[in-house]
C-alpha cells in the first residue's frame, strides 16, 4: 500500500512532507471506501464474500498501526449496520491480528455503539442479533484481543467490558446472565489485583457497576448478579464508598422495595464500605461532614426495608442488626435508631394482629423483640451515646405500655435511670433527660401503684439534685403531676374495691 510505504521511504528531513502526503492519501483511501459502500452492485452478499475479506487482508498485512486503525474505523463508519451484523464474525476475526499498539478498544467500542444504536432504532432486527449470536461473538473477540495484547493496560480491558455491557443492556436487557458473564470476565481480568491503583481503571469499574443500576432503575434486579460484589471487592476503600452511595441513592430515587432478608444480606455486603471500617481505616480518619452524610443515607435505607409478613420482617431486622453492630462507636448512633423504630413498628403490627409469629431464630413476639431491643440499645450506652440511649429506652417503654407489658416497661425505665445516674453528667443534658423521663412517665398507663410510686419518687429525687434552683423547681413541679395521677389512680381503685 502506497500509504504505508510513504511513511518509511525517503530521508528523515522529509518526514513532515511525507506526513502531509500520507494524510492526503489517507483521506483518499477513506473516500474510496465510502464510494465503494454506495455502489449499487455491492450488496450484503458481495460485501460479505468479497469486499470485506479483501479489505481486511490488506489491513492485517500492512503492519502499520496508523493505517490499521484508520481503515478499521473507515470500515465501521462507511458500511451499513446490517452489513456489520451479518458479517460480524469476519470483521471481529481481524481484531486480534492488528498491531499491539493499535487502539483496538476504540475500534470495538465504536462497532458495538453502532450495533446497539441500530437495535435501538430498529427493534424489529433484534431477532437477527440473536440469530447471529452477536453477544457471544463480541465477547469472544474481546477475550481474544485482551489475550493477544498482553501489554494492554487494565483500563483498556475494562473499557472494552464497559462497551460490551452497554451493548448488552441495550440489545439484550432481559439477559441478566449476559450481564453477569461480563462482570465475571472483568473479575477474571482483575485476578491478582486485590486493589486497583489506576484511577482511570477505577472510574471505568464504577461506570461498569453503575450501568445495570441506570438501566433497570432497581437494585433488586442487580442483587442476583453473583459477580457484582466480586467486582466491588477490587475497588479501593474510597471508591467502594462512592459505589455504595450510588447504590443507596438509586434505591431511594426509585423507591425500590428490599423486602426479604436474603436480599438485605446481599445489599449490605455491597455497601459494607459505609457500614464498617475496611482495612484498618477508622471513622476517626474520615471527614466528619462526609461521614455524617453517608451514615444518614444508611439510616434512611434501613427505614426503607419492610415486609408485611412479620416473620420475614423479623429476619430483616436480625440481618440488619448483624451488619450494623460491627460499625464501630461512631456509626452506631446513626444506624441503631432506625433499626429500633423498625422493630417497634413490627411490635405494633403484631399487637394489631393479636398473635405471635414463630421465626427461624426466635419467636416474633413482642417480648422477644423487646429483649433484642434492650441488648441493641445497651451497645449505645457504652459507645458512649447515653443521651440517645436514654431516649430509645423511653421509646421502648412507651411501646411496652401499649402492649400492656408492665415488667418490660419497668425494666426499660430502670435502664434509663441507670444511664442517667452513671453516664449523664452535663447539667443541661440532665435537665433535658429529667423532663423526658417525667413526660414519658405521665403517659404510662400500664404501671401499678407500687411501680409508678417507685419511679416517680426516683425522678423527684433526681429533680431535687439539679444544679440550678430554677431547673429544680420546674422539674419537681413536673413530677408533681405524676403524683397527682397516681393519687387519682389510688382513689379510683379504692372506689372500685368498695363497690366490689
Amino acid at each position: 500500500m502506497s500509504w504505508v510505504r510513504l511513511h518509511h521511504q525517503g530521508p528523515g528531513q522529509d518526514r513532515d512532507k511525507r506526513g502531509k502526503e500520507r494524510s492526503e492519501l489517507r483521506d483518499l483511501v477513506g473516500k474510496n471506501l465510502h464510494i465503494l459502500s454506495q455502489l449499487d452492485g455491492v450488496d450484503l452478499e458481495v460485501y460479505r464474500e468479497n469486499v470485506l475479506p479483501k479489505v481486511l487482508e490488506q489491513v492485517v498485512n500492512c503492519k502499520d498501526e496508523l493505517a490499521q486503525y484508520y481503515l478499521m474505523d473507515c470500515i465501521i463508519q462507511v458500511f451499513p449496520d446490517e452489513y456489520h451484523l451479518q458479517s460480524l464474525e469476519t470483521l471481529l476475526a481481524a481484531c486480534p491480528h492488528l498491531q499491539p499498539t493499535v487502539d483496538v478498544k476504540t475500534v470495538l467500542s465504536q462497532l458495538m455503539d453502532r450495533l446497539s444504536n441500530y437495535a435501538a432504532t430498529c427493534p424489529d432486527v433484534l431477532p437477527e442479533f440473536l440469530q447471529v449470536e452477536a453477544f457471544a461473538k463480541l465477547s469472544s473477540a474481546i477475550g481474544k484481543v485482551i489475550e493477544a495484547q498482553v501489554d494492554m493496560p487494565i483500563v483498556g480491558a475494562i473499557t472494552l467490558y464497559v462497551s460490551l455491557l452497554t451493548f448488552t443492556l441495550r440489545v439484550h436487557p432481559d439477559r441478566l446472565d449476559y450481564v453477569d458473564q461480563i462482570l465475571g470476565a472483568c473479575v477474571k481480568k482483575l485476578a491478582g489485583k486485590p486493589r486497583l491503583e489506576d484511577k482511570r481503571a477505577t472510574k471505568q469499574i464504577v461506570v461498569l457497576l453503575s450501568a445495570p443500576l441506570e438501566k433497570y432503575n432497581d437494585i433488586v434486579t442487580a442483587l442476583p448478579l453473583s459477580n457484582y460484589p466480586r467486582v466491588i471487592d477490587h475497588l479501593d476503600n474510597e471508591t467502594n464508598k462512592v459505589m455504595a452511595m450510588v447504590i443507596i441513592q438509586t434505591i431511594m430515587k426509585n423507591s425500590s422495595c428490599i423486602s426479604t432478608a436474603d436480599k438485605v444480606e446481599v445489599l449490605f455486603e455491597l455497601i459494607k464500605g459505609l457500614i464498617k471500617d475496611l482495612d484498618g481505616t477508622t471513622a476517626d480518619e474520615l471527614d466528619e461532614e462526609d461521614f455524617q452524610e453517608e451514615q444518614n443515607y444508611v439510616a434512611r435505607l434501613i427505614n426503607m426495608l419492610y415486609n408485611d409478613d412479620p416473620r420475614e420482617m423479623l429476619q430483616i431486622i436480625y440481618t440488619v442488626r448483624k451488619h450494623i453492630m460491627n460499625g464501630g462507636p461512631t456509626r452506631l448512633p446513626f444506624t441503631v435508631p432506625p433499626l429500633i423504630f423498625s422493630a417497634l413498628t413490627l411490635i405494633r403490627c403484631l399487637q394489631a394482629q393479636d398473635g405471635d409469629v414463630v421465626g427461624e431464630e426466635v419467636p416474633a413476639t413482642p417480648k422477644a423483640i423487646f429483649q433484642l431491643l434492650n441488648q441493641t440499645i445497651e451497645a449505645l450506652s457504652v459507645v458512649p451515646s447515653p443521651e440517645l440511649a436514654l431516649r430509645l429506652f423511653l421509646q421502648c417503654a412507651e411501646a411496652a405500655n401499649d402492649c400492656e407489658l408492665e415488667p418490660i416497661a419497668y425494666d426499660f425505665f430502670t435502664q434509663a435511670y441507670v444511664l442517667y445516674e452513671e453516664e449523664i453528667a452535663d447539667s443541661k443534658a440532665q435537665v433535658t433527660a429529667i423532663h423526658l423521663i417525667v413526660g414519658t412517665l405521665q403517659r404510662m398507663q400500664v404501671f401499678g401503684i407500687e411501680n409508678r410510686d417507685t419511679l416517680t419518687h426516683k425522678a423527684t429525687g433526681y429533680s431535687a439534685k439539679l444544679l440550678k434552683k430554677p431547673d429544680q423547681c420546674r422539674a419537681v413541679y413536673a413530677c408533681s403531676t405524676s403524683f397527682g395521677s397516681m393519687t387519682r389512680k389510688k382513689t379510683r381503685m379504692e372506689k372500685e374495691s368498695c363497690y366490689a
